[in-house]
Formats: C-alpha cells, sequence, structure tokens
C-alpha cells in the first residue's frame, strides 16, 4: 500500500491527490483516509507544503461531494440502486445513508466524511431530497474541511505510525467519529492560534 501510494503521489503530486479524493467521494474505490493520513505523513518529513496539501485535499472534496450531489438531482434514485454496487456502494449501506439521512440530513452531510459507505451517497441523498445548495453546501463543506484537515493533521502528528489510522478505517470508525471531530476542531483552533501568534516577516 504505502509503495503504491507512494509512486501516485511522486507522479501526480498535489493535483493526483485532488482528483484521487474527487473520485473516491463520488464512488471510486480509492483508500481516502489512508491516503490522506500518508500525505500528512510526507508533511512530517518535509516532502510536502502542509497548508497545499490542506488546499488541495479540500479542493477535491468539494468538487467530489458537489458532482455526487447534482448527479442526485439530476439522476435519481434509480441510478443510486443501479450503479451504485458497480461503485463498492452496496445496498446495505444505501439503505443506512437513508435512514440516517431521514433523521438528521444535515449532521449526516457534515459527520458523513468519517464513516466510509455513508460519505459516497451522503450528497447524492441531499440532491434526491432536493436540499437547497445553501442549505447543502454550508454543511457538506464544512464537513470536507474538517475532514481533510483531521487526517492529514493526524498522518503529520504520527510521523511513521502514520499506517495506524488504516486500521481505525477498516475497524473502528463508528466508536472513533466523535474523538476524531473533537481533535480536529481543538486542533483547527490551535493552530489559528499558533499562527496568528507568529510574528510577520
Amino acid at each position: 500500500m504505502e509503495q503504491h501510494l507512494h509512486h501516485f503521489i511522486e507522479h501526480f503530486g498535489y493535483i493526483g491527490i485532488m482528483i484521487a479524493l474527487a473520485g473516491g467521494i463520488i464512488g471510486l474505490p480509492v483508500p481516502d483516509e489512508v491516503l490522506l493520513t500518508y500525505v500528512g505523513y510526507n508533511v512530517s518529513t518535509g516532502m510536502m507544503s502542509y497548508p497545499l496539501t490542506l488546499t488541495c485535499s479540500f479542493a477535491g472534496a468539494l468538487l467530489g461531494i458537489t458532482i455526487s450531489y447534482y448527479l442526485g438531482i439530476r439522476l435519481g434514485s434509480p441510478f443510486l440502486h443501479k450503479f451504485g454496487p458497480k461503485l463498492h456502494i452496496t445496498e446495505k449501506r444505501i439503505e443506512q445513508a437513508k435512514v440516517l439521512f431521514t433523521k438528521m440530513g444535515p449532521f449526516v452531510l457534515f459527520i458523513g466524511y468519517f464513516i466510509p459507505g455513508i460519505r459516497h451517497v451522503s450528497a447524492f441523498l441531499a440532491g434526491i431530497n432536493e436540499y437547497r445548495f445553501k442549505k447543502f453546501a454550508i454543511f457538506a463543506y464544512t464537513g470536507a474541511f474538517f475532514w481533510v484537515f483531521t487526517f492529514i493533521t493526524l498522518g503529520r502528528t504520527l510521523g511513521r505510525d502514520w499506517k495506524m489510522v488504516k486500521q481505525y478505517a477498516e475497524h473502528y470508525s463508528s466508536y472513533l467519529i466523535p474523538l476524531l471531530v473533537v481533535v480536529a476542531i481543538i486542533s483547527f483552533f490551535f493552530y489559528l492560534k499558533n499562527k496568528k501568534a507568529l510574528p510577520n516577516k
């Protein structure tokens, strides 16, 4: 896995990260959290820029989630049920996402990134349910930022131990979601505070 990610980043750089994340959110088989954490690891070694990785990753997440939203508006439920399984979006995941979305739509748009399988259909469901774009964007785009910020910062912090996140992605996502969101929010405010404290050059 690490070797494949290394070659991918070496060949495609920041633009490749953006495109891969966009495709992953739409439904392509991209290990999003693992990619983001590995990017964070590369930041820790000095091979990549922290602000640039955040910017390109955020742009990729926005692109993917916005495309999914408009696909939901244009194509509706039949498309999701017909082509979802071909994009590794199973009927079980679709039904789980529907139940969650019915109960707490805006929250799912924000937190859904942290749940593999849910982030692939949350924006599509928002489109099907005719969410106004402004309402969709407020929750989905905010969630996108905290998602990329959380995993890139985790990779940067963990360094060589970045592979620990792969275990999270495969087994423990539903248990660690609240903790990760809290860590992301606290880390973001510390980042802003430290940035303001630095003297202007």
